[in-house]
């Protein structure tokens, strides 16, 4: 079967990601925190510049073994996408918020599928969520990352039931990559 190209702005995100929020009740977001060994600029580039290289797209993307890259475009209103190998974008999130090398913050749309489906398909219980990261600098070479990851109360309340700790225990290891990669002189980005 050919992969299909998602869009958040085809699947839809005003009303529908409403729909659950009066039944689900308050949710406390996810909060994580790491220090990375490094300058906070470079820390940033490498968290939106580098996003492909050291995230876990195997295990953390919507096409696995597919993905060729992840793109993220350096403006508010700009989208977070994987690209297949195929050419197939799917789509991650849209930018929120964009302040190098302060803030970021991005809407979460892989809540919104089905990830239990053979095939990539949205969720009717679904919705979008918001990740917001602040890279704090605590000396010349040293940086606090902190992540939240909110917004679970739009989901259906099995969803937001289960999501939100299987979130948890993966961000902690995302970050724990973004630091070993982030801290790498090897990895050392041109210019930063």
């Amino acid at each position: 079967m050919t992969p299909i190209r998602l869009s958040s702005k085809v699947a839809g995100r005003g009303d529908a990601c409403m729909a659950f929020s009066e039944q689900a009740g308050a949710i406390p977001p996810i909060r994580r925190s790491v220090l990375v060994r490094s300058d906070r600029a470079h820390v940033f580039e490498v968290f939106v510049g580098e996003l492909g290289q050291w995230w876990p797209t195997m295990s953390h993307s919507l096409g696995g073994d597919r993905l060729a890259k992840v793109t993220v475009e350096r403006h508010e209103g700009g989208r977070v996408y994987e690209t297949w190998d195929d050419g197939t974008e799917c789509v991650w999130g849209e930018v929120l918020l964009w302040e190098p090398p302060e803030r970021y913050a991005m809407t979460w749309e892989s809540t919104r599928y089905d990830h239990g489906a053979d095939d990539l398909k949205l969720s009717p219980e679904g919705a979008a969520t918001e990740v917001e990261l602040r890279f704090l600098e605590l000396g010349p070479a040293l940086t606090r990352v902190e992540l939240e990851h909110r917004g679970w109360e739009r989901l259906s309340p099995a969803l937001a039931a289960r999501y939100p700790s299987s979130y948890s225990s993966g961000w902690a290891s995302i970050l724990d990559r973004l630091v070993a990669y982030a801290e790498d002189p090897q990895n050392e980005l041109p210019g930063v």
